[in-house]
């Protein structure tokens, strides 16, 4: 409530409205001002502070050291895979051990072995792939493991490439036959492509009985073997050897990719066959790991 006097408004207290003094605010004395320190007084330091690093912030823990490098821990975390080649002077087929060795590479850790450890005879070499091949031998891994060596319970999985070859001494190897043995046991993928499904003949157990029998798979026909200079002096003919030992054989036309799956079984009719049988590999180790 206010009183008007004809001039000016006075408010509850009675000090007119606007009205501002014309002393300036004074602000508070800090305790230094208002108490000067006595003589001889030294401040304390300000308490130390621990330094910031380039990557903590306040109140933030720095990043804990990091792991292996990425190659490092890309190659821990990959599974192990066995490639078993011929050292036959008929060798292995140039084209097909390079899809082979190129597309596994890229989900396992290759450990390639042959009988004695001798180095593999490539064959079929062309323009295409010679360049390749020259880059693999300089590498440190070139140099194959002994077959006679190898624990198949170090690997994840086995690849026998086409290998014209196989046929004289990998199906006659009793170290191929034990790995395979333990292969078929705990149910492990193996793949074997073209001729190289020879190397599986091997695989025979106590009473006789082959490893494979009532699988089914395929490999290089009759028709495609017949074309071989050396085919008269075979001394195991694949499709013959399966449909005896109580397996299903199949084939399709001569050079036709023609692939088989047969629970952890892979096979490839021919060396056309390679990357479809490599691709089906990868594929059933990605679900045996899940």
């Amino acid at each position: 409530m206010s009183v008007a006097d004809g001039t000016r408004h006075y408010g509850i207290l009675g000090t007119p409205q606007g009205f501002q003094s014309s002393r300036r605010r004074q602000r508070p004395l800090s305790a230094s001002r208002a108490f000067p320190p006595p003589a001889g007084f030294r401040a304390l330091s300000p308490p130390l502070r621990a330094p910031r690093t380039a990557h903590a912030r306040p109140h933030e823990a720095p990043p804990l050291p990091s792991g292996p490098g990425p190659a490092m821990s890309e190659r821990l975390a990959k599974p192990s895979c066995l490639i078993v080649a011929s050292a036959a002077t008929a060798g292995v087929s140039a084209q097909s051990f390079l899809h082979c060795f190129t597309l596994a590479s890229s989900a396992f850790n290759l450990q390639v072995a042959t009988p004695g450890g001798k180095p593999i005879d490539f064959v079929d070499v062309n323009e295409g792939n010679t360049r390749w091949i020259q880059d693999f031998r300089m590498k440190s891994y070139a140099s194959p493991a002994k077959l006679e060596s190898i624990d198949g319970a170090r690997y994840h999985a086995l690849l026998i490439p086409n290998c014209p070859g196989a046929v004289t001494d990998l199906a006659n190897s009793g170290y191929l036959a034990k790995i395979l043995q333990h292969f078929s046991t705990e149910s492990k993928p193996i793949c074997a492509v073209g001729q190289g499904v020879a190397a599986l003949c091997c695989a025979t157990n106590e009473d006789k009985s082959w490893v494979f029998q009532g699988y089914s798979l395929t490999g290089p026909s009759v028709y495609e073997l017949v074309r071989q200079p050396n085919f008269a002096s075979l001394s195991i003919i694949v499709e013959d050897f399966v449909k005896d030992s109580g397996a299903t054989f199949s084939a399709s036309s001569p050079d036709a990719v023609h692939v088989v799956l047969d629970r952890h079984l892979v096979t490839g009719q021919n060396e056309n066959s390679t990357l479809p049988a490599v691709q089906n590999l990868l594929i059933l180790c990605n679900v045996s790991r899940k």
